[in-house]
């Protein structure tokens, strides 16, 4: 049995856009339905969704052959959370509020086994085939993708340290805290914020990193794209479901 590649990360690194998707439904149906749905990338929250780590484990099986690949958004910058997940098979991390080229380092190590990180030895845990790449120790990192979120403004200020460090594949900004960082609480489309926005896509293209973003505006989306965003996540799943749901009575009862 082989190492299964990190087609996600190998797309950044060539510089493929990729659309994705951002699932908070906490369901292996859904997300199975999603992950044929012609998508690149689906993020399976844990920061801002109910998904513990049986439910991540779900919907890394019912993704299988999808394809879209899984990336998954911890909670925190936790090592421990890092491990259970690694061991689970998990290849792509979205990391949230990262403010210092420290922190990016600390996501990073949390990654890798020592001596180049912190992580700890199992094994034979799901992501070796539960023991079946014999060399999984030794080729593991080569897959792994981090992506930290720059969301304060301690973060756009430490953007270029950040972006410099080993091991980081791409830098999300992530509008919805970037907002409330800069004084615009729940709007993340005031011109301040936009501004924002636009001058951080090109300050990390310009380190060489790949940028991405989450926005269910259509417009705004493919102003992201065109501006340089690699990876841009185009709407959630349980708007979605919502937008349709109530479309679809709307039509019935008015």
């Amino acid at each position: 049995m082989d190492l299964p590649l990190n087609r996600f990360k190998q797309a950044l690194h060539s510089g493929q856009k990729q659309i994705g998707l951002w699932s908070h439904l906490c369901s292996p149906i859904s997300i199975e339905i999603l992950a044929h749905c012609g998508y690149d990338w689906l993020v399976v929250d844990m920061e801002h969704s109910p998904n513990e780590l049986p439910d991540v484990l779900a919907q890394l099986q019912a993704m299988t052959g999808g394809s879209a690949a899984p990336v998954v958004r911890v909670p925190w910058n936790d090592a421990v959370t890092f491990k259970r997940l690694l061991d689970i098979g998990v290849q792509s991390f979205l990391v949230p509020y990262v403010q210092t080229a420290e922190e990016a380092q600390q996501a990073v190590a949390a990654t890798r086994y020592p001596p180049h990180g912190v992580r700890g030895y199992a094994g034979a845990p799901r992501a070796s085939g539960y023991g079946r790449v014999k060399d999984y120790a030794h080729r593991c990192a080569d897959e792994m993708c981090v992506l930290v979120q720059i969301e304060t403004v301690e973060g756009l200020k430490n953007l270029e340290a950040i972006a410099a460090v080993e091991g980081v594949s791409g830098i999300f900004i992530g509008p919805g805290d970037l907002s409330a960082a800069l004084g615009h609480l729940a709007n993340p489309k005031h011109p301040d914020v936009l501004k924002t926005i636009d001058e951080a896509i090109a300050r990390i293209r310009a380190c060489g990193k790949a940028p991405g973003i989450l926005t269910g505006d259509e417009t705004l989306a493919r102003h992201y794209v065109e501006q340089g965003c690699l990876f841009v996540a185009v709407g959630a799943d349980q708007n979605l479901l919502r937008d349709s749901a109530q479309a679809l009575a709307s039509r019935f009862k008015n």
